[in-house]
């Protein structure tokens, strides 16, 4: 009201001085605190550390002991590798997508022996980057048509940017009817077996789509992330009881703070991947960093 009420000169000045202000005002509201703080302490611990990258690397088995996975004292950066994840995920008893091929050889993928539908995804990276959802050579994320050969030069180029990156060629999961789409993400923030906040993110594109936010029991709470628009509450997946169960296993296994994604299929809960360093804590509400550092003072205290 304020605003439609001042004089049209006030409001150019508004929108050049005012308005860009604010803006940085909450951007750093969002981008500040302890949780924002202690996520970008995480980052530099993980990564600082000139080994990491050969940590993150090394290549593990589902049949390895569990004395393999954690050699390390931050070993929980070898399932920030998408591969790794998988097995780890196995080894708790998890679903996974079926893996086609796996590899940074890119001019050796055979597409003649791939389905119609397949997902291509990058072993590390994150935001969606260098994924591609395809349905008949249309990669549904951006609604590109690719032949095999202008994917080959994108994973190719990829590859020669980073020595180490490999490619994951994956089942296509279909949903709980049974049907080929972008699937909702399930996303839980879990703290050591106990889940502090379940993020529902109906997507459109890699960054596109709406989001809801529960607790366990799928209650909706408040917003916990701006990044996407909210949407009302829906049903929870049929394999839902599922989905907390695994999240809780792995998470317990994990041992800190960590984000795991999920999908909901036909065959029932899938894993997705680990995300420790989710948005380097950027863009949470000041309710969901109350509610996240809660949990973690209680059920990881102390830990990074």
């Amino acid at each position: 009201m304020f605003y439609r009420l001042m004089p049209s000169n006030k409001k150019s000045k508004f929108k050049q001085v005012y308005a860009p202000m604010l803006k940085n005002i909450k951007r750093k509201i969002l981008n500040s605190g302890e949780f924002s703080d202690r996520i970008v302490r995480r980052h530099s611990e993980f990564w600082a550390d000139p080994s990491s990258e050969k940590i993150r690397n090394v290549r593990m088995f589902h049949t390895d002991p569990i004395e393999k996975w954690k050699d390390d004292k931050y070993w929980q950066r070898k399932l920030s590798n998408k591969a790794n994840a998988r097995e780890f995920a196995m080894m708790q008893g998890c679903q996974v997508p079926e893996l086609y091929w796996r590899g940074s050889d890119v001019e050796n993928i055979d597409f003649s022996k791939l389905p119609a539908y397949y997902v291509i995804r990058p072993t590390t990276g994150h935001s969606s980057k260098m994924v591609f959802v395809m349905d008949h050579g249309t990669n549904l994320f951006n609604g590109k048509k690719y032949t095999p050969a202008e994917i080959v030069a994108e994973l190719k180029e990829a590859v020669n940017k980073k020595a180490d990156q490999e490619f994951l060629i994956e089942e296509f999961l279909q949903n709980e009817n049974g049907e080929y789409n972008v699937l909702t993400d399930y996303k839980f923030f879990c703290f050591n077996g106990e889940i502090a906040v379940v993020w529902e993110i109906q997507r459109i594109g890699p960054k596109t789509g709406y989001a809801t936010f529960y607790d366990e029991h799928w209650n909706q709470i408040d917003e916990v992330h701006v990044f996407y628009p909210p949407k009302e509450k829906g049903p929870a997946p049929k394999c839902y009881p599922d989905m907390v169960s695994q999240a809780k296993s792995l998470s317990k296994a994990y041992g800190i703070f960590v984000r795991l994604d999920f999908y909901a299929t036909n065959r029932g809960a899938v894993f997705g991947e680990f995300t420790p360093t989710p948005a380097l804590g950027r863009g949470h509400t000041r309710f969901g960093k109350k509610i996240l550092i809660k949990y973690w003072d209680k059920y990881c205290k102390g830990l990074i």
